[in-house]
């Protein structure tokens, strides 16, 4: 099993220098990120799915949601439940 640090201080996330965060939510385990790209980004504890890569594998690494890119999809709003990820795109 993977250990996930589960921290309740910040932290700095190491995204890639070129990407700017337009928008974030945290659920009780997991965070998202949207970049003014419209990429999502997701980590943390994927148990049931929620980072959306079509697992439930968790990262402490912060992870773009290939499924959107591939359909052509941009994120544009971002909201964490406690076991959930919510997202409104436009095609």
């Amino acid at each position: 099993a993977a250990f996930i640090s589960i921290q309740a201080f910040p932290a700095l996330l190491d995204l890639p220098e070129d990407l700017e965060v337009s928008a974030v939510s945290c659920g009780s385990r997991h965070t998202a990120v949207i970049t003014r790209g419209g990429d999502l980004y997701t980590w943390g504890w994927g148990k049931y799915g929620q980072l959306g890569h079509g697992n439930n594998i968790s990262s402490d690494q912060a992870r773009r949601v290939e499924h959107l890119v591939a359909r052509g999809l941009r994120a544009e709003e971002v909201v964490c439940g406690p076991w959930t990820t919510y997202i409104r795109v436009l095609e």
